[in-house]
């Protein structure tokens, strides 16, 4: 996997306060039939994806595996490229999802950090497929995986100048430390989740913790 460039990066933590990037589908179904199947369609999709990558998977496929007829793929999204990127919009708005729960219930500041990233490495297990899919939407969907990261920098920036403002942390922070943090997550997530899941994901995140302690902590 190869290291960002500059304004990219990979899977991050972070917490629902700014939308995810929005993909490129038809709009949402009005019925509750047609949202299951627009579901189990993007299901497919990612599945697929995450297998065979975007060139190796064909929409047949992706019906195929939803139990779907192929009119009804066409009824949700205008095509292939479509679908891939609703694949990565909704694999952002999965992540904060997953990761807001930790938030929430993290007494401060620089402890919502560190259980941010444990429950993000523990998405990533769960989902290895994440990497794949946000990695080839560099080429595939180059404003879809700017979309992804930009926003999430920007909900992780707003967090910790909100804590910032709390005296929770160090004053004058705000994206180039959100851009930091997505950096180490994004890698220990590659190491601990994808590559190796032998580790604690409690103590992978204790111990990136302690960077953000020593570094964000008021009064330095």
């Amino acid at each position: 996997m190869r290291a960002p460039r500059p304004g990219h990066g990979r899977g991050v933590a972070e917490e629902p306060q700014t939308a995810p990037p929005q993909g490129t589908g038809r709009p949402g179904p009005a019925t509750a039939r047609g949202r299951r199947t627009r579901r189990a369609l993007l299901d497919a999709a990612t599945a697929e994806f995450g297998l065979r990558g975007f060139h190796g998977t064909g929409i047949s496929d992706i019906t195929r595996r939803a139990g779907v007829a192929m009119g009804s793929f066409y009824t949700h999204f205008a095509s292939k490229e479509a679908v891939f990127r609703d694949v990565v919009a909704d694999l952002s708005a999965r992540v904060r999802d997953h990761v807001a729960p930790a938030l929430a219930a993290a007494p401060d500041a620089i402890r919502a950090e560190r259980a941010a990233l444990a429950a993000f490495l523990g998405f990533v297990r769960a989902n290895p497929h994440l990497y794949r899919i946000i990695d080839e939407a560099e080429f595939v969907a180059p404003d879809a995986y700017r979309a992804h990261y930009v926003s999430t920098v920007a909900r992780v920036a707003e967090r910790l100048r909100a804590a910032a403002a709390r005296g929770e942390m160090r004053a004058g922070i705000g994206e180039i430390e959100a851009w930091a943090i997505i950096g180490m997550n994004v890698f220990l997530g590659l190491r601990f989740g994808v590559w190796e899941m032998e580790a604690d994901p409690s103590e992978v995140a204790a111990r990136a913790n302690r960077l953000l302690a020593k570094g964000l902590a008021p009064g330095r």
